[in-house]
């Protein structure tokens, strides 16, 4: 045995390194499932975003593996102080993720046109660090359980490599189920803290005798860490409520609108605006037009609805107080959005049933046929994919009755019009008649339509609403010309979407 390097014996018990390994991973994890929450209210939740999250976390695993591989063929006390000055690392960098955060997308989000490259270049600054030192301690612990019972190597190493696995399970199930829901996103990172925290002090604690005049300095490292944790959980909050699926804030756009308005906001993504005192004005041009199309359709019999996605539930409110909607079903698979709505956006259900789920399964599990079906669930700024497939929509033409509508809102880029169109052609396989219809006056980059389909074609082709707000003038739309729409899908051949092949994500991603 060289000079200097720890006996077996005074090595710590197999037991607490695979429990050191078994922690590290879970907290690991737990940080990985909460950056695509952190992100979302300044990039949204996209497939964009979670490729790059895992991309960015796997890429600091790796490294801090390399790493680490390099601190395990030290001396074993060397190696376990130096693994708690890495677990110190990660514990400080977590507890700062919520500043870097801001930082980096206040110095990034101006000066990046391109949101891919936005969504690379923030992930990066914010979590490769932190998962960089999550992978040091793999190999450390590895070769030191090994040196601690060389006759069960295999066993040792079998249990390092068990302990990774089981940690990340048990954080990628806890993260998602338990801590994101009650304690929020700082409040998990918190959490994070005190494990990384916990493993530096026992790799220090078990690393042999310490010098004194150290002792003062890794002090400050638990200590800091701890105060940044703090720091964050006491910060300024972007989102008022984080639930299973979003972070939700309200806006009080009173001012701007000229009487008591809110606007709900689901990441980053406005879903909605609702008057308190006239439940009939509408405060978006889609919600406008989506309740503008189905009254005029309904040629003022009595018709029932079944909406998919609840938002701030502008339209139900306004139809409970009309009589000729006969019932109301709202599939909203966020709980939490609902309660908001009824809080905060003075929606008071009476006919209204509210579904707390994914509107594809409710519409399967129950056979009742609807005269309005309205789409206006998004993901980011996509529609999710298993609710733009053929299937989905053979699903909602069963659910429809003889001459009902189904009225879908997409948002689209001007200059590409991909999603839009292979939206159109899908419907086309299920629907002998579509239409689409946008504002008159429409402008900028991105393009909000509403898309019909049924069985017979409207009998008009512009509506307008005499009263969009208070002050501000009457809002006009338009049915654009199905020649046009032919037109457009034939030239870009967009893809059928099927449950199978739906990449709506992509048709709408950034321009190229």
């Amino acid at each position: 045995m060289s000079t200097g390097e720890t006996p077996s014996h005074g090595l710590p018990p197999v037991w607490l390194l695979i429990s050191l390994q078994a922690v590290v991973s879970a907290a690991s994890l737990v940080v990985e499932i909460v950056a695509g929450r952190m992100l979302a209210p300044y990039l949204g939740m996209s497939i964009y975003t979670w490729t790059s999250v895992i991309a960015v976390v796997l890429a600091g695993f790796s490294a801090g593996h390399w790493a680490g591989g390099i601190i395990a063929g030290q001396d074993p006390a060397r190696s376990l102080r130096l693994n708690g000055w890495a677990m110190a690392g990660a514990a400080l960098f977590t507890a700062s993720a919520l500043f870097i955060l801001r930082w980096a997308a206040a110095l990034i989000l101006p000066r990046t046109e391109n949101p891919l490259m936005a969504i690379i270049l923030i992930t990066s600054l914010v979590f490769f660090i932190p998962s960089f030192m999550a992978g040091i301690p793999a190999p450390v612990l590895a070769r030191i359980a090994v040196l601690k019972d060389e006759r069960g190597a295999g066993r040792a190493l079998g249990g390092i490599f068990a302990a990774g696995a089981f940690g990340a399970i048990a954080g990628t199930l806890a993260a998602g189920f338990v801590f994101i829901s009650w304690l929020g996103t700082t409040g998990t990172l918190a959490a994070v803290t005190i494990a990384y925290l916990a493993c530096a002090a026992a790799s220090f604690l078990s690393s042999g005798r310490i010098e004194t005049r150290i002792l003062p300095v890794i002090l400050m490292a638990l200590l800091v860490p701890a105060a940044t944790a703090l720091a964050a959980v006491r910060a300024p909050v972007v989102c008022e409520f984080e639930s299973r699926y979003f972070c939700i804030r309200t806006v009080d756009v009173s001012a701007e609108r000229g009487a008591a308005a809110k606007l709900m906001v689901l990441d980053h993504l406005a879903h909605g605006i609702s008057y308190r005192d006239t439940s009939q004005r509408m405060g978006t041009p889609h919600a406008a037009l989506l309740e503008l199309l189905a009254r005029q359709r309904m040629d003022g019999r009595d018709f029932s609805a079944f909406f998919i996605g609840g938002g701030s539930y502008s339209i139900p409110r306004a139809w409970e107080e009309i009589e000729a909607v006969s019932s109301m079903t709202v599939a909203e698979i966020d709980p939490a959005v609902t309660t908001i709505a009824r809080n905060q956006f003075w929606f008071k259900p009476v006919k209204t049933s509210v579904l707390d789920g994914d509107a594809r399964l409710a519409l399967r599990s129950d056979e009742t046929r609807y005269d309005v079906i309205i789409g206006d669930a998004f993901t980011d700024i996509a529609v999710p994919q298993h609710l733009v497939t053929r299937e989905f929509f053979a699903l909602v033409r069963s659910r429809l009755k003889d001459d009902g509508i189904y009225l879908m809102n997409i948002v689209d880029h001007a200059g590409r019009l991909a999603a839009l169109s292979a939206v159109v052609r899908t419907l086309q396989e299920t629907f002998p008649i579509f239409e689409v219809w946008t504002e008159r006056e429409n402008t900028g980059d991105r393009i909000v339509f509403i898309v019909l389909a049924g069985q017979t074609a409207s009998n008009f082709t512009t509506v307008s609403e005499a009263n969009f707000g208070f002050g501000n003038p009457p809002r006009s739309f338009s049915r654009i010309k199905a020649e046009s729409v032919s037109s457009l899908i034939a030239k870009l051949d967009p893809p059928l979407l099927t449950d199978d092949y739906a990449p709506i994500d992509r048709l709408m991603g950034p321009l190229d």
